[in-house]
């Protein structure tokens, strides 16, 4: 495993779309595997292969629940309902948060790193991390459809540590 470079915004390979993932090989579990060796040394959330210069249909998602590191290859959100606003950052945008109107529920499927077939079903934070991945996936990006964007606010020792 190796941390890639996260492309950053302006860069063109942002606003591209994907292509589908046909081949499930070595080459692709790398990948995952340094998508999520790259998102954990970043202090990230999510993230899609277009972020490490890569146009394929690949999210690494693990926003600290159950569910630990989900991997998503050809996700696609197959049902949504409910409304939720709240704060985005990216890494591919430092130092901007937005407020974005997101689906509060979603199902989401795809494929695992071996082609078989997966599906979630999430609600708030993860259902948010989900939509934000695959929006990167369609060469959109979180300042696109934010209703406002504001520098990342920094915390405190204190509220880092939880106090």
């Amino acid at each position: 495993m190796s941390i890639r470079l996260i492309v950053k915004h302006p860069d063109a390979v942002l606003r591209e779309r994907a292509q589908e993932v046909t081949k499930f090989n070595a080459n692709l579990h790398k990948l995952l595997d340094d998508m999520a060796e790259t998102m954990y040394d970043a202090d990230g959330v999510g993230l899609a292969a277009p972020q490490v210069g890569i146009l394929k249909r690949v999210i690494v998602v693990d926003v600290g629940d159950e569910h630990e590191l989900i991997e998503l290859v050809n996700p696609e959100i197959v049902s949504s309902e409910g409304e939720q606003l709240g704060p985005e950052g990216c890494l591919s945008i430092p130092g901007l948060q937005g407020d974005v109107r997101r689906a509060n529920r979603i199902v989401i499927r795809g494929q695992d790193r071996n082609g078989n077939p997966i599906q979630y079903e999430s609600t708030e934070f993860l259902s948010r991390a989900f939509q934000h991945e695959l929006d990167h996936l369609n060469g959109v990006l979180f300042i696109d459809m934010a209703e406002s964007v504001y520098e990342a606010r920094k915390l405190s020792e204190q509220e880092q540590d939880g106090e």
